[in-house]
């Protein structure tokens, strides 16, 4: 009997340990305990998992022998694919492939060759091993996902310039869920959603923005026009691109343009501020920097911006080649900052520009907020760095008379803004004016607009892309690629987040804000102390072990000696 009250304990656990088992498989709970939540899911991607109709296979080639940045990247995206799997159960199939073995013998360096035409770009890492010695990896930080017979490639690698190697690798991990999420939704998307490059005022052609075309038909159909005189002509889109125009809206355009933004619609405007004579300044070395009007500058102001006819000059810059031997000598290139090509720094507080690279401009122009309309929001975007100047009109470009970049009485002025973002309710420019003749349909002037979004960046040359020859011989260069200095810019992304964001796509650009703490060991201690480490790490489990022993041989002596 007095076994009795024992074996009701046990019986009690059992029952409740049971119970526990079968209540797990009709309720169904996951808990994050860490700090930062890395392990959540947003509600946007665990709806997207359940959604899944059809099996998505994600192949990942980063693996093999892996430092540790890397290999936190690796387990970080093993991760995430698990929870994915969580939600949609066998819709979501991975694999972790490494190139270095599939890649063997003499046919490694074709199999290389083979995954960077496929658009899988290599990333070599140089760092020392035991001995101290140099030692060069090839790391491909891609994952390829296929479904519906469609494949997309996803670079798991953000490289923002200027940051170390451990902050672009925990800016890749914080971006995972996002650059996941997004080639799957991508390739599963049911709605076709269209957007629309403006003509007809001289903006830039075809060619010269077909990176960003291409960029954005992953998302959208885009298609091209002229406004024409039909009120409603751009309703069916969800988003106006104005790219660079050079010639003045009519009133006719204006109207369309403003009461499309009154329906809700939503506009990215890039618009010079000032002209400059390019052909001119190539010749000579001087041009005129001149005010650009195409009469939408009175629509924006009521908007609560304006873009200012004057240009801005930046100490963070591109580079350009300047000749700088002797008339007569053979000509001798070396590049040279050039003030007038600034690297906009992007902010890192909004969905559109976080842990995005620096924006490459040319002639841009600076911005101001205006108006005390407490119903619209207004965001710097884009911004000069600490070490600015603002040339205004009457002004002139001479190539002759570069400032010296440690002026700092020239380049006192800090973070001029260069773009921005107006969120709200905006009033119709013409809201107390007459319908423009012309206009083919009566129809009645709406003077307030739904809640929407615009951009306005004072510069056209942000989406458009270098073009070499003509034809058949055409050459069609990335999107914010500098051809000299051969680095790549943040140009092609900040478009495609700005449309995006436009577009409402909020809660999947929000999932680029996750924040993961970066938790760095002191390199020097854990060098210069790695014996020592590596010693107490083995000896002091064996003396704990041994203690423990003793300790329980002890007390066990004692009991029974007794």
């Amino acid at each position: 009997m007095k076994n009795k009250p024992l074996f009701w304990q046990i019986a009690v656990v059992v029952v409740a340990i049971a119970a526990l088992s079968l209540a797990s498989h009709f309720l169904f709970f996951r808990l994050d305990l860490t700090s930062d939540k890395r392990y959540t899911l947003s509600p946007a991607t665990k709806k997207l998992m359940k959604s899944l109709e059809e099996p998505v296979q994600i192949n990942v080639y980063l693996d093999g022998d892996l430092n540790a940045g890397f290999l936190r990247l690796k387990r970080s995206c093993k991760d995430y694919l698990e929870e994915f799997k969580v939600y949609a159960g066998k819709n979501i199939q991975y694999q972790f492939v490494d190139p270095t073995k599939t890649a063997s013998g003499t046919d490694a360096e074709a199999y290389y060759a083979s995954l960077e035409k496929r658009g899988m770009k290599a990333t070599m890492v140089y760092e020392k091993d035991a001995d101290g010695k140099a030692v060069r990896k090839i790391i491909f930080p891609w994952a390829e996902i296929i479904s519906h017979k469609d494949t997309l490639l996803v670079n798991l690698l953000t490289n923002v310039q200027g940051r170390s190697g451990e902050e672009n690798l925990n800016a890749s991990v914080e971006g995972l869920e996002y650059q996941l999420t997004d080639a799957i939704r991508v390739l599963n998307v049911k709605e076709t959603r269209k957007i629309a490059f403006l003509e007809g005022n001289g903006e830039l052609p075809e060619p010269e923005v077909y990176d960003a075309t291409t960029a954005l038909s992953r998302y959208f159909q885009v298609d091209r026009g002229a406004l024409g005189n039909d009120p409603k002509a751009l309703d069916p889109y969800k988003v106006v691109i104005v790219a660079k125009p050079v010639a003045s809206f009519s009133e006719n355009e204006k109207f369309i343009l403003d009461q499309y933004i009154m329906r809700g619609g939503s506009i990215l405007w890039l618009i010079d501020g000032s002209r400059i004579d390019n052909n001119y300044l190539a010749q000579t070395g001087q041009a005129t920097i001149a005010p650009l009007d195409v009469n939408l500058a009175d629509m924006l102001f009521g908007y609560g911006i304006r873009i200012n006819p004057d240009i801005v000059q930046d100490v963070q810059c591109a580079s350009m080649p300047v000749n700088v031997s002797r008339p007569g000598d053979e000509p001798q290139f070396k590049p040279m900052p050039w003030f007038y090509q600034p690297l906009l720094l992007t902010s890192p507080y909004h969905v559109v520009t976080r842990n995005l690279a620096s924006v490459k401009a040319n002639f841009a122009s600076s911005i101001d907020f205006v108006g005390v309309d407490t119903l619209i929001k207004k965001t710097a975007l884009l911004a000069t760095s600490n070490a600015s100047h603002v040339l205004a009109p009457p002004a002139m470009v001479d190539l002759k008379q570069m400032p010296d970049p440690r002026d700092h009485d020239y380049f006192q002025f800090q973070n001029i803004p260069v773009g921005g973002l107006l969120e709200g309710s905006f009033t119709s420019a013409f809201a107390n004016r007459m319908v423009p003749e012309g206009i083919i349909q009566p129809v009645s002037i709406l003077r307030k607009s739904k809640t929407t979004r615009m951009i306005v960046i004072a510069n056209g040359d942000i989406i458009r892309n270098e073009v070499h020859g003509t034809g058949n011989n055409m050459q069609i260069l990335p999107l914010g690629f500098d051809s000299y200095a051969n680095r790549q810019y943040g140009n092609r992304d900040f478009i495609v987040n700005a449309v995006l964001y436009l577009c409402g796509d909020d809660h999947w650009l929000e999932l680029r804000s996750r924040v993961v703490p970066l938790r760095l060991l002191n390199n020097m201690a854990t060098t210069e102390g790695r014996i020592m480490w590596q010693i107490t790490n083995l000896v002091i489990p064996l003396i704990l072990l041994a203690l423990f022993a003793a300790v329980f041989f002890l007390l066990r002596r004692r009991k029974y000696s007794r």
